[in-house]
């Protein structure tokens, strides 16, 4: 009884005082555009590494973009093997559209993860250019035509040094849709998106599929080098901008989707698991004490109120029958954004049960030395490498 109480005290401050974490209206702000020949220059760089599947289904959305001031595309090739270079040569020669550079910064040194040493490259490529804006993006997201025109709009209006976008990620299988809206969900309640954009408040965050960055602030805070060991690269770029005084915005994407597919409950499992125990500073009590919390909040509430039908607890079960119901109507908002039916709110606990299984079998396989692994790399603990700085 006592555990369900406290499940439903914790929902009620989830409720209402997360910065309201649950809704899901933060779309881009208010924006006007500039006067003609006033648009800003911008360079788009994308880190590619064994992409050549969704390639096509994203980088031309990049090339056409409709773009009112100058932009050119950075695609660095981040030591592919499945021919994602000469793809994305192929795919410009085909489709044309905004100016294309493809580079290879080779392997990265150690200290470096290789998307931000990409990253590095691609900037570096792009300080030639001396852009106002930086748009880093993921090869695997995909732009509609006036994506930049907006973001740039959005970012000079608002004054921000980063407006960032949550791509809309798929949803077409099972898995997906039992999983993914989740994922946004819980990411929501880690880093509320209001509180993102408050200037004064601590909280910050990016999405890494869509970061518009002006290129002074990246300057300022030493973007990418400064956060070159960062597995969660896109809530470290966010700190750090944040922390040298920089104005950061982060909201649901309406037109940036994600084309990757996460089929399979396994390729899900693996996304989740290769960074949950980073996001826990590789810390075992950090670890303890996010199962518990997990545990109290999703999990109790239904389990509470089987059990006090079941024993004819009626304070257990009308509290945990409530708590339940709190959570669920929490959850609606983001199936109705992903377009979702809403009978899978209910189902909220067993996805919470299958995170919670994620963070513990990353924990594991850091500590098998097999953590943080992507695309045939795995890195270490961040403290364990030696500063090159």
């Amino acid at each position: 009884m006592w555990s369900a109480v406290g499940s439903l005290a914790a929902w009620l401050w989830l409720l209402l005082g997360q910065g309201f974490f649950w809704r899901t209206d933060v779309g881009l702000p208010p924006r006007e555009d500039p006067a003609p020949g006033d648009w800003p220059s911008v360079c788009v760089v994308v880190p590619a590494r064994d992409e050549a599947a969704v390639l096509p289904a994203s980088l031309p959305s990049l090339l056409a973009q409709d773009y009112p001031g100058r932009a050119e595309v950075f695609l660095i090739d981040d030591g592919s093997t499945d021919g994602t270079g000469e793809l994305a040569r192929e795919l410009f020669r085909r489709h044309g559209g905004l100016p294309l550079t493809v580079a290879s910064p080779g392997e990265p040194p150690a200290g470096w993860t290789g998307k931000l040493w990409a990253v590095r490259h691609g900037i570096g490529l792009a300080r030639a250019r001396v852009p106002e804006y930086l748009l880093l993006t993921d090869a695997d997201i995909a732009h509609a035509p006036d994506s930049l025109h907006h973001l740039v709009a959005a970012a000079r209006t608002g004054g921000f040094d980063v407006v960032s976008q949550m791509a809309r990620l798929r949803v077409e299988t099972r898995w997906e849709r039992l999983v993914v809206p989740a994922f946004v969900y819980f990411f929501a309640q880690l880093y509320p998106f209001r509180r993102i954009g408050r200037r004064g408040a601590r909280t910050a965050a990016a999405a890494g599929g869509c970061v518009l960055l002006r290129a002074e602030a990246a300057e300022r805070a030493r973007i990418p080098d400064a956060i070159r060991q960062a597995v969660i690269d896109d809530v470290a770029l966010a700190r750090a901008v944040k922390g040298g005084g920089g104005h950061i915005w982060l909201g649901l994407a309406e037109r940036v989707d994600s084309v990757r597919p996460y089929p399979l409950l396994r390729d899900l499992w693996r996304m989740v698991s290769r960074s949950a125990y980073a996001q826990l500073r590789h810390n075992p009590l950090v670890l303890l004490g996010t199962v518990a919390g997990l545990a109290l909040v999703y999990l109790v509430p239904p389990v509470a109120l089987a059990v006090g039908l079941a024993a004819g607890s009626s304070a257990a079960a009308v509290a945990g029958g409530l708590a339940w119901l709190v959570m669920a109507g929490t959850y609606v908002p983001m199936l109705r954004y992903y377009r979702l039916p809403l009978w899978l709110a209910p189902l909220l606990p067993f996805t919470a049960l299958l995170y919670l299984l994620m963070t513990v079998d990353s924990a594991v396989q850091h500590h098998r030395g097999r953590g943080a692994a992507w695309k045939g790399r795995t890195y270490a603990r961040p403290d364990a490498v030696p500063d090159e700085g």
